[in-house]
């Protein structure tokens, strides 16, 4: 097993596209904490390793089955005159949330998520208290057990057609909503794997790029899969979400692309999120028709309480705009119980253990 003193990003199947001579080991790389350029940096210390899951010999079969799979599929989707089958839907959907879930910059959120709440509660939160490579292979296990979470999404491939490439980052597997960021019915509430109105973002090279989405929110025309994208006006407007999501790192292949990234960036700096979570105390109020009531306060000002709520927020960046590709569907629906749930699609309402799902309009703003 490799010493874990090794970096842990992206697969390098994933990075291969973005190399500067195919299968050479360097990559250029835009580090926004430092605002400073790279070039050639070695793709060996952006790459994952396997050591984070030896110890589990199925889990370490399952991811290992993905990236293969995923390698193999990649090569053939970027090939002149494909056309996107099932397969390969079903494949890229699986890859994006293998990457949602596993790189390091996912796990160090859940950790930062950790340790905000022991500063809320004043105390330790021994039970909640990880490494990250703890963290990485809880989110494994996690992977296998809900690896099917995003199937019911549909799927195409953006081709860029400008001057201006796909970058890719340290945190590539990008989830956003549109839908939930400008209906007047979500304001304020974040979204997940299973919410109304996803949009899933994966580069798969400087040309190409995945989208998947809810289909009874949105409607994205495609021939054979593929979308033609000629203005580069939307192929930023894609971009801009890698610069919200990563950590740290923006991976690109042309060195000439120095200013472009620069300009782009810091375009949307301001809209960069200064936290990636929200943590909200909410403590007992009183009971009524049989339901406890919380009520949120400051927990500085709160005290001792012998009940008390901790709510986790995640913090999403809204984009300056969002691609023309993808349009409101008409009659768009979305599926709600009243709960805390909030807004689901209707592929996901099996995994929920509650009734009442009800269908609503799902138009931009109603």
């Amino acid at each position: 097993m490799a010493s874990n003193k090794n970096q842990h990003f992206v697969p390098r199947c994933y990075l291969r596209p973005f190399t500067l001579n195919g299968e050479n080991v360097a990559i250029n790389l835009f580090n926004t904490d430092r605002s400073l350029f790279i070039e050639k940096a070695p793709v060996k210390n952006q790459c994952s390793r396997d050591y984070f899951y030896g110890e589990d010999l199925l889990l370490e079969r399952a991811i290992q089955a993905s990236e293969g799979a995923y390698a193999q599929g990649l090569s053939k989707i970027l090939q002149p005159g494909y056309c996107l089958d099932d397969t390969h839907r079903q494949l890229l959907l699986r890859f994006w949330l293998l990457q949602h879930l596993r790189t390091e910059a996912a796990s160090r959120r859940a950790l930062e998520m950790s340790a905000g709440m022991e500063d809320v509660v004043g105390a330790p939160l021994d039970a909640f208290r990880q490494s990250i490579r703890e963290a990485v292979l809880m989110a494994m296990h996690i992977f296998v057990e809900v690896i099917d979470i995003v199937d019911d999404l549909k799927v195409c491939l953006i081709r860029n057609r400008t001057a201006i490439p796909f970058f890719t980052s340290d945190d590539p597997a990008v989830m956003t909503n549109r839908w939930y960021m400008e209906n007047r019915r979500t304001a304020g509430h974040s979204f997940g794997l299973q919410s109304a109105g996803a949009l899933l973002l994966l580069p798969l090279s400087p040309r190409v790029l995945c989208l998947a989405y809810d289909g009874d929110v949105y409607s994205v025309p495609h021939s054979e899969g593929w979308v033609e994208v000629k203005r580069k006006h939307d192929i930023q407007a894609f971009n801009q979400h890698q610069f919200f999501n990563c950590r740290a790192n923006i991976y690109f292949r042309n060195w000439d692309d120095c200013q472009q990234i620069k300009n782009d960036f810091d375009s949307v700096l301001t809209l960069r999120p200064k936290v990636r979570h929200r943590i909200h105390y909410a403590v007992f109020d009183h009971t009524e028709s049989g339901m406890d009531r919380f009520r949120v306060v400051d927990r500085a000002a709160a005290g001792d309480h012998e009940r008390a709520l901790i709510h986790t927020q995640t913090v999403f960046a809204k984009p300056i705009n969002w691609p023309a590709q993808v349009s409101w569907r008409f009659k768009g629906a979305a599926y709600t119980n009243g709960t805390g749930v909030g807004y689901v699609r209707r592929g996901s309402i099996h995994r929920l253990r509650s009734d009442g799902f009800r269908k609503v309009p799902a138009n931009k703003l109603s």
